[in-house]
């Protein structure tokens, strides 16, 4: 697998969807390595921001970009059995992806997205929206949230999980798409403990706490 970089740093991924620019520029404050998926390009000039690598089958980007950007910067991936978030994802190697620009506006988007998550379970990525953040939990999650905060939990998969710090209880509960999901859950504690016997569960969190779960998710440092 080839990466445009092994970034040192967080990464902003940036899509062509709906983007609150105050919204990117808090992405780019935590993490400050930005990329560009296909039509994102456009939009990051357009807010201000130069990304450092642009992936995607490039049926979206302006010559003007190609041209402000510079072309070694590009990275063209025409299959067509990926979506440009997915295509771009794969070359990223960094402690945690915020994704700007994959939630809202087109649903059928939003949701390949979320399928994306779940497919690449080895990826650490935030999707961040105007109202939540979404992420995919493979193993533990341990967390520090205030008491009353909205926890939702979604299963893309068939999935058995275990959690504490929750007002409705979560016990070796089975969880699927087409049976028992969790949404609208909330904390109890100030601690929250997850765990999953495999990938296919995403969380949903308030946007207001996009900032505890990079904490939660960045690996430790060697």
């Amino acid at each position: 697998m080839r990466y445009f970089r092994q970034f040192s740093y967080n990464v902003t991924l940036l899509g062509g969807g709906a983007v609150n620019p105050d919204i990117l520029s808090q992405c780019v404050d935590l993490a400050p390595e930005l990329v560009a998926a296909d039509g994102g390009a456009d939009q990051a000039l357009e807010l201000g921001h130069v990304p450092v690598a642009v992936a995607g089958d490039m049926d979206s980007v302006s010559a003007h970009a190609r041209e402000t950007i510079g072309a070694d910067r590009f990275v063209e991936t025409p299959d067509q059995n990926r979506t440009d978030f997915h295509k771009t994802l794969d070359l990223i190697d960094a402690p945690v992806v915020l994704g700007v620009g994959f939630m809202g506006k087109r649903l059928d988007h939003e949701l390949a997205c979320y399928n994306t998550l779940v497919r690449m379970p080895e990826k650490r990525v935030i999707l961040v929206g105007e109202v939540d953040i979404c992420f995919h939990l493979n193993g533990e999650l341990k967390m520090a949230l205030p008491v009353g905060t909205r926890f939702s939990l979604f299963p893309m998969a068939r999935v058995n999980v275990r959690a504490t710090g929750l007002v409705w209880p979560v016990e070796d509960l089975e969880m699927s798409p087409w049976g028992m999901i969790g949404t609208s859950n909330e904390t109890n504690a100030p601690n929250v403990n997850i765990k999953v016997d495999g990938p296919g569960l995403l969380v949903i969190l308030p946007r207001a706490h996009l900032t505890d779960a990079i904490a939660a998710l960045t690996p430790p440092k060697a």
